[in-house]
């Protein structure tokens, strides 16, 4: 992958992508998440990522929000287990406009207490709201499951009570317990000299005191598969069934992601969306997903379905797992299944923005960012043994732990 790093004395690096286009995008990440709050402080990170775009020492909201909007540009921010993402999309003139902006919200936020108030509420209805989307709330339910007592568990955007106990100091001790300096990435893609990008970085971020607290991650505790059932105020049942899989330090990460988008990756022509939507006609939602952590990774397979149609797509599901366990692909199934996730990364070369959060996640973990001509070849270096491995370990029936919302009678 064509790209340059420069990092300052703070430790804070910036990763420059270099693209002939008008458009350009940024993004900072900093490695902090849900996963590193302290016990009753659930959602504090996502609560602080909302709280960003307040006020700062300098701005206002509305000036926050309109600095960009006004010459056309977007900006957003999410929050995940283990990351904090601010993104913006702007024209070329505008990249210091927009480092200016990230370096205020970020590092000079004031958190006043009205705002917080006001955005406890909002956050209160988003929880509310997402109570009312059961596909979305039993793959949090069931990540409780896998990590039950373990900060993974918890939801990121907090409970209700957790939420209403938030206070400034509680901000600002998260912030100095974990937005260490030297585990930011400040991510630039677009028309500019190197140079230029050195000079705008040192300017706005070199100021700012190097932050490098002692940070331990709670490491995961023992696992051990369990098969729940709840009733649910809904219409029909959603299920997921899954395991704890591999960190992204894994030797068999390449493998696993090959192996999930065979199973029930992106696309239509996934083996279970081939069989139990295409098929059967079962379920019209049917995926399977790996996402690899720090150190441990996630693996669930879910569908939504009428009831009395659970066990015949469960079944089916089992008979999916059963055949990758016990049958070794053949040379032109692991061909194919290669092809298709080629493809796939290639073409998810278009989306510029994804493109560099990739990119600026990559060399916060990894130090690096691996070329395409890498990334393919580790793909390609893949064999049918190493996916009989992987799939008798990750697809073991004692292992595997199951989640079903039905509907109340």
């Amino acid at each position: 992958m064509d790209y340059q790093v420069h990092q300052m004395q703070n430790g804070i690096r910036v990763l420059h992508k270099a693209s002939p286009s008008n458009i350009s995008h940024a993004c900072i990440i900093i490695n902090a998440g849900s996963r590193d709050e302290k016990p009753s402080k659930d959602g504090l990170a996502h609560f602080i990522e909302h709280l960003l775009f307040k006020q700062t020492e300098k701005r206002n909201t509305n000036q926050i929000l309109n600095r960009l909007e006004l010459v056309g540009g977007d900006l957003n921010a999410y929050t995940t287990k283990e990351y904090t993402c601010i993104h913006a999309s702007f024209l070329k003139p505008h990249l210091e406009r927009s480092l200016d902006l990230f370096e205020d919200i970020v590092f000079h936020s004031i958190f006043p207490e009205e705002e917080m108030k006001k955005e406890k509420e909002v956050i209160l209805d988003e929880i509310a709201s997402y109570q009312d989307q059961p596909d979305e709330a039993i793959n949090d339910d069931f990540e409780d499951l896998l990590f039950e007592g373990h900060p993974l568990g918890r939801n990121i955007l907090g409970t209700p009570a957790s939420v209403q106990s938030f206070t400034k100091a509680d901000i600002f001790d998260f912030h100095k317990a974990n937005y260490r300096t030297d585990e930011i990435i400040i991510g630039i893609y677009g028309d500019y000299d190197f140079k230029t990008i050195i000079r705008l970085s040192e300017k706005l971020f070199s100021g700012l005191k190097a932050n490098l607290p002692q940070r331990k991650r709670e490491k995961v505790g023992l696992y051990s598969a369990k098969q729940l059932v709840f009733s649910k105020p809904i219409n029909q049942s959603h299920c997921v069934i899954g395991n704890r899989s591999y960190s992204m330090h894994n030797r068999h990460k390449t493998a696993f992601l090959l192996l999930n988008n065979l199973l029930g990756g992106t696309g239509m022509s996934s083996r279970l969306n081939l069989e139990i939507r295409e098929k059967y006609g079962i379920a019209y939602t049917i995926e399977s997903n790996y996402t690899p952590m720090s150190d441990t990774g996630i693996f669930s397979i879910y569908f939504g379905t009428d009831t009395e149609k659970t066990e015949k797509a469960l079944k089916l599901v089992e008979k999916e797992l059963k055949k990758l366990r016990e049958e070794k692909l053949g040379p032109v199934q692991l061909r194919q299944a290669k092809d298709k996730f080629i493809g796939q990364i290639a073409l998810g070369e278009e989306n510029r923005m994804g493109l560099l959060i990739s990119m600026s996640k990559s060399l916060l973990d990894y130090g690096r960012v691996d070329s395409l001509e890498e990334i393919f070849a580790k793909i390609n270096a893949v064999s049918t043994s190493q996916i009989l491995e992987i799939a008798n370990e990750m697809f073991d029936p004692k292992e595997l732990s199951s989640m079903i919302f039905n509907p109340k009678e």
